[in-house]
Protein backbone atom coordinates (compact mmCIF):
# COMPACT_ATOMS: atom_id res chain seq x y z
CA UNK A 1 0.00 0.00 0.00
CA UNK A 2 1.49 3.19 -1.19
CA UNK A 3 0.83 6.03 1.95
CA UNK A 4 1.75 9.49 2.69
CA UNK A 5 3.28 10.53 6.25
CA UNK A 6 2.52 13.86 7.01
CA UNK A 7 3.68 14.08 10.49
CA UNK A 8 7.52 13.24 11.09
CA UNK A 9 10.58 14.52 12.91
CA UNK A 10 13.23 14.23 10.08
CA UNK A 11 14.97 16.95 10.24
CA UNK A 12 18.48 16.64 12.36
CA UNK A 13 19.36 18.09 15.69
CA UNK A 14 16.39 20.68 16.13
CA UNK A 15 13.66 18.67 18.61
CA UNK A 16 13.92 15.70 19.81
CA UNK A 17 13.55 13.88 16.99
CA UNK A 18 16.78 12.64 14.52
CA UNK A 19 19.93 14.32 15.87
CA UNK A 20 21.98 14.00 12.98
CA UNK A 21 21.76 13.87 9.27
CA UNK A 22 22.64 9.92 9.25
CA UNK A 23 19.91 9.28 11.61
CA UNK A 24 17.41 11.41 9.18
CA UNK A 25 18.99 9.33 6.40
CA UNK A 26 18.47 5.96 7.86
CA UNK A 27 14.20 7.03 9.07
CA UNK A 28 13.94 8.20 5.44
CA UNK A 29 15.23 4.61 4.66
CA UNK A 30 12.57 3.17 7.44
CA UNK A 31 9.79 5.29 6.15
CA UNK A 32 10.44 4.15 2.34
CA UNK A 33 10.66 0.29 3.73
CA UNK A 34 6.96 0.45 5.26
CA UNK A 35 5.53 2.19 2.06
CA UNK A 36 5.92 6.20 2.31
CA UNK A 37 6.33 7.96 -0.85
CA UNK A 38 6.17 11.22 0.78
CA UNK A 39 6.98 12.43 4.05
CA UNK A 40 6.60 15.78 5.20
CA UNK A 41 9.29 17.19 7.99
CA UNK A 42 7.15 18.64 11.24
CA UNK A 43 10.00 19.58 13.38
CA UNK A 44 8.39 20.96 16.73
CA UNK A 45 7.71 25.07 16.66
CA UNK A 46 7.49 25.48 20.61
CA UNK A 47 9.18 26.73 23.82
CA UNK A 48 11.78 24.43 23.95
CA UNK A 49 12.06 23.29 20.36
CA UNK A 50 11.62 27.28 18.89
CA UNK A 51 12.40 26.31 15.35
CA UNK A 52 12.06 28.79 12.87
CA UNK A 53 10.88 28.83 9.07
CA UNK A 54 14.51 29.16 8.08
CA UNK A 55 16.22 26.66 9.66
CA UNK A 56 13.25 24.33 9.17
CA UNK A 57 13.84 24.89 5.36
CA UNK A 58 17.49 24.98 5.16
CA UNK A 59 17.64 21.20 6.82
CA UNK A 60 14.89 20.30 4.36
CA UNK A 61 17.27 21.36 1.83
CA UNK A 62 20.28 19.51 3.13
CA UNK A 63 18.37 16.23 3.73
CA UNK A 64 17.29 16.48 0.46
CA UNK A 65 20.84 16.39 -0.99
CA UNK A 66 21.74 13.45 1.06
CA UNK A 67 18.44 11.39 0.24
CA UNK A 68 19.41 11.98 -3.35
CA UNK A 69 23.06 11.21 -2.82
CA UNK A 70 21.74 7.74 -0.76
CA UNK A 71 19.56 6.91 -3.97
CA UNK A 72 16.49 6.66 -1.01
CA UNK A 73 13.75 7.71 -3.15
CA UNK A 74 11.71 9.78 -0.21
CA UNK A 75 9.73 13.04 -1.83
CA UNK A 76 10.16 15.81 1.70
CA UNK A 77 7.94 18.71 2.12
CA UNK A 78 8.11 21.22 4.71
CA UNK A 79 5.82 21.79 7.50
CA UNK A 80 6.04 22.26 11.22
CA UNK A 81 3.92 21.43 14.60
CA UNK A 82 3.29 24.18 16.45
CA UNK A 83 2.18 24.65 19.76
CA UNK A 84 -0.92 25.80 20.88
CA UNK A 85 0.76 28.96 22.16
CA UNK A 86 3.25 29.76 19.93
CA UNK A 87 0.16 30.31 16.69
CA UNK A 88 -0.29 33.94 17.95
CA UNK A 89 3.54 34.70 18.16
CA UNK A 90 3.93 33.42 14.57
CA UNK A 91 3.66 35.89 11.41
CA UNK A 92 1.71 34.99 8.35
CA UNK A 93 4.72 34.42 6.77
CA UNK A 94 5.50 32.09 9.08
CA UNK A 95 2.31 30.41 8.90
CA UNK A 96 2.81 30.14 5.16
CA UNK A 97 6.22 28.73 5.37
CA UNK A 98 5.33 25.82 8.09
CA UNK A 99 2.09 24.81 5.67
CA UNK A 100 1.92 21.28 6.24
CA UNK A 101 3.80 19.48 3.47
CA UNK A 102 3.93 23.02 1.96
CA UNK A 103 0.74 23.57 1.50
CA UNK A 104 -0.15 27.05 3.06
CA UNK A 105 -3.82 26.23 3.75
CA UNK A 106 -3.30 23.50 6.06
CA UNK A 107 -1.11 23.50 9.49
CA UNK A 108 -0.27 20.84 11.91
CA UNK A 109 -1.15 21.97 15.37
CA UNK A 110 0.17 19.81 18.47
CA UNK A 111 -2.97 18.92 20.65
CA UNK A 112 -1.26 19.01 24.38
CA UNK A 113 -0.68 15.35 25.93
CA UNK A 114 -2.69 16.46 29.47
CA UNK A 115 -5.18 18.98 30.21
CA UNK A 116 -8.28 19.99 27.60
CA UNK A 117 -7.00 23.46 26.07
CA UNK A 118 -10.00 26.11 26.68
CA UNK A 119 -8.65 28.19 23.86
CA UNK A 120 -8.74 25.59 20.95
CA UNK A 121 -12.25 26.68 20.09
CA UNK A 122 -10.56 30.10 19.49
CA UNK A 123 -7.71 28.90 18.24
CA UNK A 124 -9.57 26.70 15.33
CA UNK A 125 -12.29 29.63 14.09
CA UNK A 126 -8.99 32.35 13.93
CA UNK A 127 -7.40 29.67 11.35
CA UNK A 128 -10.61 28.74 9.39
CA UNK A 129 -11.42 32.83 9.41
CA UNK A 130 -7.71 33.13 7.78
CA UNK A 131 -8.81 30.18 5.40
CA UNK A 132 -5.93 27.92 7.51
CA UNK A 133 -7.02 24.39 7.86
CA UNK A 134 -5.71 22.79 11.70
CA UNK A 135 -4.79 19.30 11.95
CA UNK A 136 -5.23 18.58 15.37
CA UNK A 137 -1.70 16.09 15.96
CA UNK A 138 -2.60 12.81 18.16
CA UNK A 139 -5.52 13.71 20.63
CA UNK A 140 -6.27 10.25 20.97
CA UNK A 141 -2.95 10.50 23.84
CA UNK A 142 -4.59 13.33 25.71
CA UNK A 143 -6.74 12.18 28.85
CA UNK A 144 -9.74 14.06 28.22
CA UNK A 145 -10.34 12.97 24.48
CA UNK A 146 -9.96 9.58 26.42
CA UNK A 147 -12.47 10.14 28.84
CA UNK A 148 -14.83 11.78 25.77
CA UNK A 149 -13.34 11.27 22.53
CA UNK A 150 -16.68 13.20 21.66
CA UNK A 151 -15.43 16.37 22.56
CA UNK A 152 -13.54 16.89 19.54
CA UNK A 153 -16.90 16.85 17.60
CA UNK A 154 -17.43 20.95 17.72
CA UNK A 155 -13.74 21.48 15.75
CA UNK A 156 -13.99 19.37 13.09
CA UNK A 157 -17.84 20.87 12.68
CA UNK A 158 -15.83 24.33 12.42
CA UNK A 159 -13.23 22.79 10.28
CA UNK A 160 -10.29 21.19 12.25
CA UNK A 161 -8.69 17.73 10.82
CA UNK A 162 -7.88 15.38 13.04
CA UNK A 163 -4.21 13.37 13.02
CA UNK A 164 -4.42 9.83 14.89
CA UNK A 165 -0.37 8.58 15.44
CA UNK A 166 -0.05 5.23 13.86
CA UNK A 167 1.27 3.52 17.27
CA UNK A 168 -1.82 4.08 18.89
CA UNK A 169 -3.93 3.15 16.15
CA UNK A 170 -2.08 -0.21 16.08
CA UNK A 171 -1.59 -0.74 20.43
CA UNK A 172 1.60 0.34 20.78
CA UNK A 173 0.96 3.53 22.63
CA UNK A 174 -1.40 1.50 25.33
CA UNK A 175 -4.85 0.54 25.38
CA UNK A 176 -6.36 3.55 25.86
CA UNK A 177 -4.59 5.65 23.16
CA UNK A 178 -5.80 2.12 20.87
CA UNK A 179 -9.40 2.14 21.80
CA UNK A 180 -9.54 6.18 21.78
CA UNK A 181 -8.17 6.03 17.82
CA UNK A 182 -10.64 3.20 17.38
CA UNK A 183 -13.92 5.29 18.77
CA UNK A 184 -12.36 8.51 16.84
CA UNK A 185 -12.58 6.51 13.55
CA UNK A 186 -16.11 5.42 14.25
CA UNK A 187 -17.55 8.41 15.71
CA UNK A 188 -16.01 9.90 11.78
CA UNK A 189 -13.85 12.64 14.06
CA UNK A 190 -10.13 11.40 12.37
CA UNK A 191 -9.11 11.74 8.90
CA UNK A 192 -5.48 10.65 8.65
CA UNK A 193 -3.12 8.64 10.27
CA UNK A 194 0.97 9.54 10.39
CA UNK A 195 3.85 8.14 12.11
CA UNK A 196 4.84 11.13 14.23
CA UNK A 197 8.70 9.49 13.49
CA UNK A 198 11.04 10.62 15.85
CA UNK A 199 13.92 8.19 15.04
CA UNK A 200 14.20 4.77 12.57
CA UNK A 201 13.31 2.44 16.56
CA UNK A 202 11.04 5.07 17.42
CA UNK A 203 8.01 5.45 15.95
CA UNK A 204 9.36 4.85 12.27
CA UNK A 205 7.17 2.53 10.86
CA UNK A 206 3.77 1.52 11.68
CA UNK A 207 1.51 2.63 9.11
CA UNK A 208 1.22 -0.58 7.52
CA UNK A 209 0.16 -1.79 10.66
CA UNK A 210 -2.07 0.68 11.75
CA UNK A 211 -3.66 0.41 8.15
CA UNK A 212 -4.30 -2.64 8.80
CA UNK A 213 -5.84 -2.24 12.53
CA UNK A 214 -8.58 -0.29 11.32
CA UNK A 215 -9.69 -3.14 9.69
CA UNK A 216 -11.38 -1.49 6.60
CA UNK A 217 -8.54 -1.47 3.37
CA UNK A 218 -10.75 1.42 1.72
CA UNK A 219 -11.01 3.89 4.99
CA UNK A 220 -7.01 2.92 5.67
CA UNK A 221 -6.26 3.91 2.16
CA UNK A 222 -7.89 7.31 2.95
CA UNK A 223 -6.40 7.73 6.12
CA UNK A 224 -3.12 7.01 4.74
CA UNK A 225 -2.86 8.25 1.24
CA UNK A 226 -6.14 9.59 0.28
CA UNK A 227 -6.46 12.76 2.80
CA UNK A 228 -2.61 13.35 2.99
CA UNK A 229 -2.45 13.61 -0.61
CA UNK A 230 -5.24 16.01 -1.17
CA UNK A 231 -3.37 18.18 1.37
CA UNK A 232 -0.24 18.04 -0.47
CA UNK A 233 -1.77 18.54 -4.06
CA UNK A 234 -4.08 21.86 -3.06
CA UNK A 235 -7.22 19.60 -4.16
CA UNK A 236 -10.55 19.12 -2.45
CA UNK A 237 -10.40 16.09 0.72
CA UNK A 238 -11.99 13.50 -0.60
CA UNK A 239 -15.49 11.91 1.05
CA UNK A 240 -15.02 9.61 3.51
CA UNK A 241 -15.18 5.93 2.35
CA UNK A 242 -18.61 4.11 3.87
CA UNK A 243 -17.03 1.33 5.93
CA UNK A 244 -17.84 -1.79 4.43
CA UNK A 245 -16.52 -4.09 7.35
CA UNK A 246 -17.40 -3.07 11.07
CA UNK A 247 -14.11 -1.27 12.90
CA UNK A 248 -12.27 -3.53 16.19
CA UNK A 249 -14.36 -2.23 19.64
Amino acid sequence: MAMIDLHTHILPGVDDGASTLEESVELARALVDQGVLLAAATPHVRDDFPTDADTMEQLLAALRLALAREGIDLRLRGGGEIALDRLHRLSADDLRRFGLGGNPRYLLVEFPYAGWPLALPEVVSRLRGQKITPVLAHPERNPAVQEDPGRLRPLVAEGALVQLTASSVEGRLGRRAQETSLALLRMDLAHMIASDAHRAGIRASGLGAAARAVGDVHLADWLTYGVPHAIVTGVPVPARPRTRERLRR
